[in-house]
């Protein structure tokens, strides 16, 4: 997993691990990362499947009741195959705008 900090938004990036030890790094590092909006890159998989997916859930429940957005990238997945409660879209800076927007609204009370 490669961790870059931008701001107050963290990219995620996938390297060789599988899904599950990602979800399980990020589960390790939640307190450091708590107060950040994540984005989970995972352009480097060859093939993903909807359930490799849903094991973001969990933590993507766990980011948005804290108010941070959860943002995973990938094109291999579409929005409507996912749950409504993982937010997953096909390029990164469709990732960085959604942060934004979201940051937004929350700025807004929304």
């Amino acid at each position: 997993m490669i961790f870059n900090k931008e701001g107050s938004t963290t990219i995620i990036t996938q390297e060789k691990t599988t899904i599950v030890e990602l979800v399980n790094g990020i589960e390790s590092k939640y307190d450091s990362l708590k107060n950040d909006n994540i984005i989970i890159n995972l352009f480097s998989l060859k093939q993903i499947s909807v359930s490799d997916i849903n094991e973001f859930l969990l933590l993507s429940k766990k980011y948005k009741t804290a108010k941070r957005s959860f943002v995973i990238v990938s094109d291999k997945i579409a929005y409507d195959d996912v749950s409504n409660e993982i937010t997953i879209v096909p390029t990164l800076q469709e990732a960085y705008d959604l942060v934004e927007m979201e940051e937004i609204e929350r700025d807004l009370g929304f």
